[in-house]
């Protein structure tokens, strides 16, 4: 058995739209992100902050799906804030064949494209117009400009 850390899930590019120190830990993502990438509630995650180059790891809780929020809580949110640009990545310890799933979204935390993971839940989704498609009765809640 030859056990190696595979990148099994990312997100690419996500805009942070809230940072609460008060929170006791964690990440929140919208769920819908998650479901997309296969993240599951409790999951452990790196968390990249493209702006300032910080980085953490810590465990990921869904937020309402099609929310577009990433909240990033704790003593976390002492490094980033909200515009900041973010990859957030989880892994797998597996000596089996990984196939991630890794999406790319904008700075309203909508989905861009898969990038490359091939997985037909994302691909029904991907593309902007076919995302935003999803949100035409909503008004996106948190979200910033970069």
């Amino acid at each position: 058995m030859n056990l190696r850390v595979i990148c099994k899930s990312k997100i690419h590019h996500g805009t942070v739209t809230g940072a609460d120190p008060t929170y006791v830990g964690s990440i929140g993502i919208d769920r819908h992100l998650m479901d997309l990438t296969n993240i599951v509630p409790g999951e452990q995650v790196a968390v990249w902050n493209v702006t300032n180059g910080k980085r953490i790891e810590t465990y990921a809780i869904p937020l309402p799906a099609m929310s577009c929020q990433i909240v990033v809580n704790g003593a976390a949110a002492r490094h980033f804030q909200k515009g900041d640009c973010v990859i957030v990545a989880a892994f797998a310890v597996t000596d089996e064949a990984v196939t991630p799933r890794m999406i790319q979204i904008d700075q309203n935390n909508q989905l861009i494209r898969d990038l490359g993971s091939h997985d037909p839940d994302v691909e029904s989704s991907a593309g902007p117009e076919t995302f935003r498609a999803l949100h035409d009765d909503r008004t996106p809640t948190g979200s910033a400009s970069r």
